[in-house]
């Protein structure tokens, strides 16, 4: 999973990256609204948090400019003010969820996944797709309920596709969510770790459609 953290502070800014890597997201981060506005635009991602109280541009302006250019993805609002009003204006805006300052990690890494998982319909942790579960709480991988030892990296694979469950996910696409702007991010990197993958699940769980990208067996 793609996550955009939209913070000014270093601190908070540090922390959020910490613990949402931990959650299995692949983070970046923009200090700024020209900057955070600019990403959103361009960039696809899975999951934006981000801080209303910013520089250059603020969060609500940068919000509605996002939703107003069609970007669709979940967004988690925080504000060090959290006022009723405020937090109305934040949802009518486009905010899928509102998170006031101070706040504790473990509650906005639950609400960020609450708001993956929705987005890709799923109501619980558990998600199921032919015999492939993960549970997004724990981080846990398992093929007929038999528990599987998987990687961050692969683990953050097979999330992606289960969240895209309904079709074959492209390559290219694989790799923007996959790795970071540093990292390797090669057609043959994807390949090999789909391979290990396949070797660990068995056959019938990630399958392929030539020309279209990779995807999770139904049965």
């Amino acid at each position: 999973m793609r996550a955009l953290a939209v913070e000014d502070d270093p601190r908070i800014a540090a922390n959020l990256n910490a613990a949402l890597s931990a959650a299995g997201f692949r983070v970046e981060l923009a200090g700024d609204g020209e900057e955070a506005w600019f990403l959103g635009d361009t960039e696809d991602y899975d999951l934006v948090v981000l801080d209303l109280g910013l520089p250059e541009i603020d969060g609500l302006s940068v919000l509605k400019r996002w939703r107003a250019n069609g970007r669709t993805m979940p967004v988690l609002v925080l504000t060090a003010r959290g006022t009723w009003q405020e937090r109305v204006e934040g949802i009518e805006a486009g905010a899928d969820d509102y998170l006031p300052k101070p706040f504790r990690m473990e509650e906005l890494v639950a609400r960020a996944r609450a708001l993956v998982r929705r987005a890709g319909g799923h109501a619980t942790a558990l998600q199921e797709t032919g015999a492939l579960s993960l549970d997004t709480n724990r981080m846990e991988v398992a093929v007929h309920e038999v528990p599987v030892k998987v990687s961050a990296l692969e683990y953050r694979l097979l999330a992606y596709l289960m969240q895209h469950r309904d079709r074959p996910v492209p390559p290219v696409e694989l790799l923007e969510h996959l790795y970071g702007d540093d990292d390797a991010r090669e057609a043959n990197a994807l390949e090999a770790v789909v391979a290990r993958l396949r070797r660990k699940l068995g056959p019938g769980v990630i399958g392929t459609r030539r020309g279209f990208g990779y995807y999770l067996e139904q049965t």
